[in-house]
């Protein structure tokens, strides 16, 4: 790979230290959305099987909760955290120097300063009322123009890289920029601006839903995972080839799935919406073969010790099982059980939990102490590591098995609907459990980053006085 002729090659220690600012930004950030996210969500998981917890509070109902926790973590946490990433991975595969970090920072504190907008909103009861778009517009604003800035401004130093050869990675962080900031506008000026009418906004909201989660959050994701799981197993990638036909089945078929079998549209609708979802499984398929070859022959004791290979081994997992679950469930027969059950939220789920955030996860505890000079410590990521294990396994399982039952009293009319809503109640008590390990294991990941955080002042305040100290000496000396 040549390096371009108006663009100086920095090293990978200059090209990380441009994004220094701007990271500590996106990823601060990211771990107080994601607490604040995992504690809207356990009392809205306690309201399932509780409705009398908290129903003093007009601002605590389960209608206001989770929305507001789903939107803390697609924004605050997994948007934020992806905009890092992608960051990073940019300046450090293209040898180049972020261009006034600064205003990236800014465009990050108003990322920031937008979602808390939008999450207050949606608990005063300012919500649109589209699902993840639920925010209201005065937060959508600053929303849009941050991540745009953002997006514009990642696609610069992309240009103006040194290594002009593209590694895998960045096919897919570069198409995301593209797809973000052109999902998010259209839904809102569709929805929340200028509304459609009749089934059209039913349509608008499932085609919103769908894209951000696998044109948006997946690529990212994806982006992680190809770069830092052979970088860290010591393995070249199997095959360029198979990951470029994974990417393009995902850009091709990615957009189009989304609505539910039960959706009161034509029907040649749900028709393509449930093949392009049983052809995603193939891009899933690709990834896993890929990164299972790759990893195959490589040392062992890398994958043993809690540390971001765990995480970024058990997103591609999750990713695989997602994909096939959702591919079954697209199915004719096993659609019609399913739905108006529970079993789409556990595959959501397991999407966001499982796979997207766990992907960030790895990354995070990657880069960070590349850019601060600062570790993280290692129990606390160990045991972030296994309750977010743990706490996924029962969250998802137990919302996806009382699916499964719930659908199949569904189906029998024999049995009365208030039997079928009792029988739920214990899965929900599980899944609460589930939501608690997550919650825990959140807050360690967010006490580990504030950690690093003033390990990282401390050395940088440690280093100025002694630059301060050693200053009048040299003076002294000179004289």
């Amino acid at each position: 790979m040549s390096a371009s002729p108006t663009s100086p090659q920095n090293s990978p220690a200059e090209a990380e230290a441009s994004c220094r600012l701007p990271l500590l930004v996106f990823f601060g950030g990211a771990a107080f959305w994601l607490v604040a996210a995992s504690l809207l969500g356990h009392l809205a998981s306690i309201k399932l099987h509780s409705p009398s917890f908290l129903s003093h509070c007009e601002h605590l109902t389960y209608g206001r909760l989770y929305p507001a926790a789903m939107n803390a973590l697609l924004y605050g946490f997994a948007s934020s955290a992806a905009f890092g990433v992608a960051l990073w991975l940019v300046a450090r595969l293209g040898r180049v120097a972020v261009p006034q970090p600064w205003l990236v920072a800014f465009a990050g504190k108003l990322w920031n300063l937008g979602v808390l907008a939008g999450v207050a909103g949606i608990i005063a009861g300012d919500s649109t009322g589209f699902e993840w778009l639920e925010m209201p517009r005065y937060a959508a604003v600053p929303l849009f123009f941050s991540s745009l800035f953002i997006a514009l401004w990642t696609l610069l130093a992309f240009h103006r890289r040194a290594e002009r050869g593209l590694a895998v990675s960045q096919w897919y962080l570069v198409a995301a920029l593209l797809w973000f900031p052109w999902i998010y506008s259209t839904a809102t000026m569709l929805l929340v601006c200028h509304p459609v009418r009749g089934v059209m906004q039913a349509i608008v909201g499932w085609w919103f839903t769908n894209n951000l989660q696998t044109l948006w959050l997946t690529p990212m994701a994806l982006a992680a995972i190809f770069h830092f799981l052979p970088t860290l197993a010591e393995r070249p990638l199997h095959s360029r080839y198979l990951a470029l036909f994974g990417f393009w089945m995902l850009a091709l078929f990615g957009g189009w799935a989304g609505i539910p079998a039960s959706a009161p549209v034509p029907a040649w609708i749900v028709s393509v919406s449930n093949a392009a979802a049983v052809m995603l499984f193939i891009p899933a398929l690709a990834v896993g073969l890929n990164i299972v070859n790759t990893l195959r022959g490589g040392p062992k004791i890398v994958g043993c010790a809690g540390g971001p290979f765990c995480f970024l081994r058990f997103a591609v997992m999750s990713y695989v099982v997602a994909a096939v679950a959702g591919a079954v469930v697209a199915a004719s027969a096993p659609g019609a059980v399913a739905q108006f059950t529970w079993l789409k939220t556990a595959l959501t789920h397991l999407n966001l939990y499982g796979f997207v955030a766990m992907a960030l996860f790895g990354a995070i505890y990657e880069i960070l102490p590349r850019v601060t000079g600062a570790d993280f410590c290692r129990k606390f990521m160990r045991a972030h590591f296994w309750l977010a294990i743990i706490g996924t396994v029962i969250h998802v399982g137990a919302l996806a098995i009382g699916g499964l039952k719930q659908g199949a009293l569904l189906g029998d009319a024999a049995v009365p609907f208030h039997n079928v809503i009792k029988t739920s109640l214990h899965f929900f008590r599980v899944a609460t459990i589930g939501e608690l390990l997550i919650l825990v294991g959140n807050l360690l990941f967010a006490l580990n980053v504030v950690g690093l955080f003033v390990k990282c002042a401390r050395k940088c305040c440690g280093a100025q006085m002694s630059c301060c100290a050693a200053e009048p000496a040299t003076t002294g000396g000179a004289k």
